[in-house]
């Protein structure tokens, strides 16, 4: 199982939060004792909530306030596009597929949805997905591009930009989503 952390204040809950939460089978949110009271009107009911404050020895304590529930309306598409295009290269290399280099991204998802069987195809993405590493990735992003661009007419020699991944934490309150 593979998770990805976003902090939001409570305030900033809104319409587009839900439906980037439609490609998680479950979602949990984490947010400080002071929003507990309150916090279960902001996410659906299906989401999780863990509350946390500091103990007396100021380590974090948690405390689950509600159990994740599956995700109602997981959306196969939105899933399957979390994957970055190396990602989803060596799934149709595990799968025996083409490479499909001239394709669109778009193009080789729909291949993998419509050629892969379901459970199949979440065992080896979620794989992926903890797989990935943030520190190497936008590297192996242009990597990728490189091996698999066409050169332009007379080129000799081509640069390519490079990738940064990165985070930001600055908020007291989060939503973690689950695979």
């Amino acid at each position: 199982m593979d998770f990805y952390l976003r902090k939001v204040t409570i305030e900033d809950y809104d319409h587009s939060m839900k439906l980037r939460t439609l490609p998680y089978e479950l979602s949990v949110c984490v947010v400080g004792s002071s929003h507990a009271m309150h916090v279960e009107e902001h996410v659906p009911d299906w989401w999780g909530i863990i509350t946390v404050e500091a103990d007396k020895d100021g380590k974090a304590d948690f405390y689950v306030l509600r159990e994740p529930k599956e995700n109602p309306k997981v959306d196969r598409q939105r899933k399957i596009m979390l994957l970055w295009r190396p990602e989803l290269a060596h799934l149709l290399e595990i799968n025996k597929l083409p490479k499909y280099k001239e394709k669109s991204k778009a193009f080789v998802q729909e291949k993998l949805l419509e050629k892969v069987p379901d459970e199949i195809l979440w065992k080896q993405a979620y794989e992926e997905l903890f797989q990935r590493d943030y520190n190497t990735i936008g590297q192996r992003i242009a990597e990728y591009k490189e091996a698999n661009r066409k050169p332009y007419i007379g080129e000799e020699k081509y640069e390519s930009k490079k990738n940064y991944c990165g985070s930001d934490i600055n908020h007291d309150s989060f939503f973690c989503s689950f695979l």
